[in-house]
């Protein structure tokens, strides 16, 4: 029997190389065991699909026992290889070795396999983006370009359709969460008046943040304030300020170096649309009233259904679409069609809404349409989970595969640090989650992942690092009365800092939605949509968030160098940052550059020590980097002169930011 057995699919010596791998590649295993157990037969078990394959494994020895490697052939097509162990003693029955990331375990039983991504070797997404940072704005709420009136063009527009609106013109004001006087039931119909107008006036503030992207929740002409129920996929809003004001932004952005990403809501449209056109608003009948209309075969209407239509997730006002429907497909995708429309303005990176509720043919063909128009185009999926390995509807899905999406929404990123932060699992833990998915993502895929604290479907950072409830053991009521305490506040606030420097040292694109850098708080939907406090924000923290994004914008390794990161204590999280030999991560040139995140989450000061040797997990631990030299810390400009251990005592919830000053 083996008293010692070890594989750890994070570390080089037992798996090289790291992580995903292109398509027709080979992959070395090895599998570690107790110097008495020379004589075992040991196999590499293999499957894919629900074929397998063993592989005897041979064995040499080794200071620490007997080392057994094979090698392992990838398919020639993108998919998931799955592994794990077999080990047979001489005198005993067989067990087994497996895991899910990392180290694993020795079992009397089948164990769970360790994931292999195979990608498709042309695979590469947008430097641009890849290097970039994202800010997400939720247009009604971001900035007015000239104050509110209920005779505003766009308002009165919608007025003459029949829409009922309330226009708010207290733009501090809390968004309305109740029925409107009258009604029974809450809408979406508040608006503040935030334009299209009001972002362009304000990007030089978003240039001081170093913004590259902008991404837009929903533009598109529709009834509510959220603009996920489209009336009109080729009309901007005339409330935002119509095609004119989008033109305008799009090439107002381009000239500071900024791209627009706009909000593809391709599964559903409005029943207040042209297409469905439920409520009789427009000219033509659309497919609720006229069985004739080009538009009908968009839609299932069966009497079975609760309102004789299929909706999504059973709300009436957004009647679901059939993606696979080739009208509807050349409709969004063909010549012609809405993203050759939006082209034409320079927009041609889209966020796909609830990707997994896609066809994924339907985003393949997508993906190939945009990548026709632009190249440097970037298709961001809405996945909420792990999206190597997602299932969605009984179907495995190939979104990081490289033919599909060119990255996701990173929420795994969100949960992890908020975890850490909020004493829901040590450093450790974070580490194990972060480099879970960063051996299950292709280099290009996971330096691409949004890497984002808050979004319109979030709590808000600071308001869940400030500790708050969970959105779900309050009422509705109950989150609109909810404060953080000033002493709560405070702690989210470091808290938040915190957040915000994990965000811009690790790989990945770092993504603030509007106002948290302003100190914006908020329960769920609708209060995370407050308008952003313009003469009311946390100067402070506005301050440190620029002096983070700085940092990010400026230095070659944050933006695309090699990483290594892992816990130095329970409350200690470390990422070390950099360029070697003149090349970033990816092969490109690059100065010599070096970065490193050092957090303490803990109300007490920590000493940590540090050398580059004590994070040994992923892909780069064999490019060699040096920590000595002269430091300085992003946030407090005080400087550090390290030799090849650091030696550094950590304030009480604070994070450095050190940047090598390179000769």
């Amino acid at each position: 029997m083996p008293t010692y057995a070890l594989h750890h699919s994070r570390l080089l010596r037992y798996r090289s190389p790291q992580g995903a791998v292109p398509a027709g590649s080979a992959v070395t295993l090895r599998l570690l065991l107790s110097a008495r157990c020379a004589d075992a037969a040991v196999s590499l078990r293999l499957w894919r699909d629900g074929r397998e394959q063993q592989i005897r494994m041979r064995g040499e020895a080794a200071e620490d026992g007997v080392l057994f490697e094979a090698e392992a052939q990838t398919p020639e097509e993108p998919g998931l290889l799955w592994y794990y162990f077999l080990v047979t003693p001489p005198e005993g029955k067989t067990l087994y070795y497996g895991g899910e990331s990392g180290e694993g375990a020795l079992m009397a039983h089948e164990p769970p396999g360790y994931q292999i991504t195979v990608y498709d070797p042309a695979f590469m997404t947008p430097r641009a983006f890849r290097e970039g940072i994202v800010y997400q704005i939720f247009p009604d709420r971001f900035r007015r370009s000239a104050a509110p009136s209920a005779e505003q063009p766009g308002a009165a527009y919608h007025k003459a359709l029949g829409r009922t609106l309330r226009i708010q013109p207290d733009w501090y004001a809390q968004p309305a969460y109740l029925p409107a006087p009258g009604q029974d039931t809450y809408m979406p119909n508040d608006f503040f008046l935030g334009d299209l107008d009001g972002i362009r006036q304000a990007l030089p503030y978003l240039k001081s943040l170093h913004v590259t992207t902008l991404y837009l929740n929903p533009v598109f002409e529709s009834a509510s304030n959220h603009r996920y129920d489209t009336a009109d996929y080729k009309r901007a809003d005339p409330i935002l300020g119509g095609d004119g004001a989008l033109a305008a932004l799009c090439e107002a952005a381009a000239a500071e170096g900024m791209r627009v990403m706009l909000d593809g809501v391709f599964s559903h449209t409005g029943a207040d649309s042209v297409y469905f056109n439920k409520y009789g608003r427009y000219p033509e009948p659309g497919a609720y009233h006229d069985e004739g209309s080009p538009f009908r075969k968009w839609y299932d209407f069966r009497p079975s259904y609760p309102h004789g239509y299929r909706c999504w997730w059973g709300f009436p006002e957004l009647p679901e679409v059939d993606e696979n429907d080739p009208d509807y497909a050349a409709f969004i995708m063909g010549k012609g069609g809405v993203l050759e429309k939006w082209a034409g303005l320079g927009v041609t990176s889209w966020r796909l809404d609830v990707a997994d509720e896609l066809p994924e043919g339907f985003i393949k063909a997508l993906r190939t349409a945009l990548k026709g128009l632009d190249p440097e185009g970037v298709l961001l999926g809405e996945v909420w989970e792990d999206a190597s390995n997602k299932i969605a509807y009984g179907v495995q899905r190939e979104y990081a595969g490289g033919r599909s999406l060119d990255c996701v929404m990173n929420y795994p990123f969100r949960a992890a640090v908020a975890d850490f932060l909020l004493m829901r699992g040590d450093a450790g833990l974070l580490n194990h989650r972060l480099q879970t998915l960063r051996e299950h993502y292709p280099k290009p895929f996971y330096y691409a992942a949004l890497n984002l604290l808050s979004s319109h479907d979030t709590v808000r950072a600071l308001t869940v690092l400030g500790g708050a409830p969970d959105r779900d053991a309050l009422t509705r009521e109950a989150q609109a009365a909810f404060t953080l305490s000033p002493e709560a506040f405070a702690l989210g606030r470091a808290r938040l800092l915190i957040a915000a420097a994990i965000q811009m040292a690790l790989p990945g694109v770092p993504s603030i939605y509007y106002g948290d850098e302003a100190g914006m708080c908020g329960m769920a939907d609708p209060f995370n949509r407050a308008g952003y406090p313009w003469g009311r924000e946390d100067a402070g923290l506005l301050s440190s968030y620029r002096a983070l994004t700085a940092a990010r914008g400026e230095s070659p390794a944050l933006r695309a160098g090699f990483c290594r990161m892992g816990a130095l204590s329970p409350d200690v999280f470390a990422a070390l940052r950099y360029t070697a030999g003149g090349r970033d991560a990816f092969g490109e040139t690059a100065p010599e550059s070096a970065a490193l995140l050092l957090c303490n989450r803990s109300r007490a000061a920590q000493s940590a020590a540090f050398s580059a040797g004590m994070l040994p997990e992923g892909p780069d631990a064999d490019v060699f980097v040096s920590v000595a030299g002269r430091w300085r810390d992003a946030l407090s400009g005080r400087g550090v002169l390290c030799g090849e251990t650091l030696q550094v005592a950590l304030p009480p919830l604070c994070a450095m930011l050190l940047l090598r000053k390179e000769r």
